[in-house]
């Protein structure tokens, strides 16, 4: 499903949290893994680096993430490293993109610790830019072994197509481990014109409605449940009554101990300028379980790939006669 999986590194200890969950997602989904760290260069009008002193740093990324790398052979994971120069969150873009990156890891907060703030710099960036799927681990997190564990596995569902994409991968990932699979609906209370106090007959209408929308989602999460009755993985539904979507879902993740959400990055509502809905934004600032936000690469990110792959089939051969 991912043609290739990025971890992004800084070098810090919250940075490499991301490894296990990278490996674990690559595992199910027979995926290759680049370990992938940027040396951060001086900005625009700063004084460059002295050479010798910018040569041995790079020496030293490089043995790192090859360290780290060999740390996982043997795991049925193909894992490489990668180290490039520049802006870490444009520098990743531009490589995530080059080299068909379908899915960027990421943590929330990394060398600098964890702040007030939702989400570091670079991780922001990402999540906002990054081409292709995003899988955000919190910092605060628990630290996993060398592959993450899910044994629940949580996939908000809101009716529409683009919500029920992310199931195939829901499902293979909670089928390599075991994993029980949550599909939770929110049913939200309708909204009416309020002058004043409302009638009995308004407050019964609102109660039909919905009455009537728990048994459409009922219908709806048993008929998704159906179709996942040959997938050997285990399947729990839940309506959700009341409240805003958002902080319904976010309080579950906390109720239920999710290890992992899965959601595409809009619903039913989607915005055509915002990076992601507002189900997959709240989550972003308020989760404390790994989110795997699914989009779909753009088609400029592929077509570039293409290029690239063309150009370099028309390079001459470098072998000698």
């Amino acid at each position: 499903m991912f043609d290739r999986i990025a971890a992004c590194l800084d070098g810090s200890e919250l940075g490499e949290r991301v490894i296990p969950h990278a490996l674990a997602v690559a595992k199910a989904l027979g995926s290759p893994l680049t370990l992938l760290r940027v040396l951060e260069s001086k900005a625009s009008g700063e004084e460059p680096p002295d050479p010798l002193e910018w040569d041995l740093r790079r020496r030293e990324t490089r043995d790192y993430v090859s360290r780290l790398a060999g740390e996982r052979d043997g795991m049925e994971v193909a894992v490489e490293s990668e180290v490039i120069e520049g802006q870490a969150a444009e520098e990743i873009c531009h490589w995530a993109r080059d080299h068909g990156v379908g899915l960027t890891v990421v943590c929330t907060h990394g060398a600098r610790g964890e702040t007030e703030w939702p989400l570091a710099s670079t991780a922001r960036k990402l999540v906002e830019g990054a081409p292709g799927s995003v899988l955000l681990v919190p910092a605060a997190g628990p630290r996993q072994a060398h592959v993450a564990r899910y044994r629940r596995i949580l996939v908000p569902v809101d009716g529409s197509p683009r919500a029920e994409s992310v199931i195939p991968l829901a499902t293979r990932i909670a089928a390599s481990q075991g994993a029980e699979l949550l599909l939770a609906h929110v049913v939200p209370v309708p909204e009416v014109i309020e002058t004043g106090p409302l009638d009995s007959e308004t407050l019964d209408l609102r109660e039909r409605l919905v009455r009537r929308n728990e048994r459409v989602a009922n219908e709806y999460l048993d008929r998704l449940r159906a179709q996942l009755a040959g997938s050997e993985v285990s399947v729990r539904t839940l309506v959700l009554r009341g409240g805003d979507a958002r902080g319904r879902v976010a309080r579950l993740i906390d109720d239920e101990a999710i290890d992992l959400v899965i959601l595409s990055a809009h619903g039913r509502t989607a915005r055509a300028d915002a990076s992601l809905g507002s189900v997959a934004a709240h989550l972003v600032a308020h989760a404390k379980a790994p989110l795997l936000i699914v989009r779909r690469r753009p088609a400029a990110a592929i077509r570039r790939v293409a290029r690239t792959e063309r150009e370099v089939a028309r390079l001459p051969s470098q072998a000698t006669p």
